[in-house]
């Protein structure tokens, strides 16, 4: 009889561990499938003003829309100056698309300022901007941080010195930023196999096809625009889709989006 009680009792016990581990196992599947996605839209939008020379805010508007991106790093943006009848035009875009909109101006020019920008759909809790050398024109990185990622947005000199410069000065910025994803993106001015780029490469991993070409947008023959990941993110993550979208009338430049799945 006590032998009988020893052996329910065993096999209680082994009951109990295989509910535990079966529970266990399932909450843990069920965490690594929880795939998270995000994604990046890079573009330059000259300021709106289409390969038809005409300026139309709801063209460029309609291109983010239909790819409906959860932010976008935007270059080439006039903000209250003549050139653009004093419409700060990240603002006109941000309307038309019902993101937010953070602005950083990268120079001072005609009555306003121009520079760069990044709209996202989750509202930003940190901003943070430094400037990057160029010789013909001053550039700059904008950072924003939201509470799933942080995205920086940055549009390059023509000036190969500048450029091989600018590396070292993006890396500081974003190197403390661990606890999350961190993406960069823009107009780097630069091609995949140039030094600058295989530089950038060994902090981060580009993300886009390089093989789809960005510029000019009418027949395009050459990857200048880039969607970047930090590389010391510490979850696994994939590509899910990247994609160079065809739009040769809204600026000179192909926007091009990537989105991503991390686990968590």
């Amino acid at each position: 009889m006590k032998q009988m009680h020893i052996l329910q009792s065993v096999f209680c016990l082994f009951l109990l561990a295989s509910f535990t581990y079966s529970y266990s196992a399932d909450k843990r599947i069920q965490y690594n499938a929880g795939v998270e996605k995000v994604k990046i839209l890079s573009y330059n939008i000259r300021n709106a003003r289409g390969t038809d020379d005409v300026t139309d805010y709801d063209r460029v508007a309609g291109v983010i829309n239909r790819v409906a991106p959860n932010c976008v790093a935007v270059q080439e943006l006039d903000s209250a100056t003549i050139r653009s009848n004093g419409d700060i035009v990240l603002d006109e875009i941000a309307r038309r698309t019902k993101m937010y909109a953070v602005f950083n101006a990268s120079i001072e020019y005609d009555g306003g300022k121009y520079g760069i920008g990044i709209l996202t759909k989750e509202k930003p809790i940190k901003k943070e901007a430094i400037p990057l050398p160029g010789r013909e024109e001053k550039r700059s990185m904008l950072l924003v941080e939201t509470d799933d990622y942080v995205i920086c947005c940055t549009h390059w000199s023509l000036t190969r010195e500048d450029r091989m410069a600018s590396v070292e000065l993006i890396n500081e910025l974003a190197a403390k930023y661990t606890d999350k994803p961190v993406f960069l993106a823009g107009d780097l001015n630069a091609a995949p196999n140039d030094r600058e780029i295989q530089e950038l490469k060994l902090t981060w991993e580009v993300l886009n096809n390089e093989k789809e070409y960005t510029c000019p947008s009418v027949h395009p023959t050459k990857c200048i625009d880039y969607i970047l990941i930090k590389k010391d993110f510490s979850y696994p993550y994939q590509v899910l889709k990247s994609k160079v979208e065809v739009e040769p009338l809204a600026s000179d430049h192909s926007p091009v989006w990537v989105e991503i799945g991390f686990h968590k």
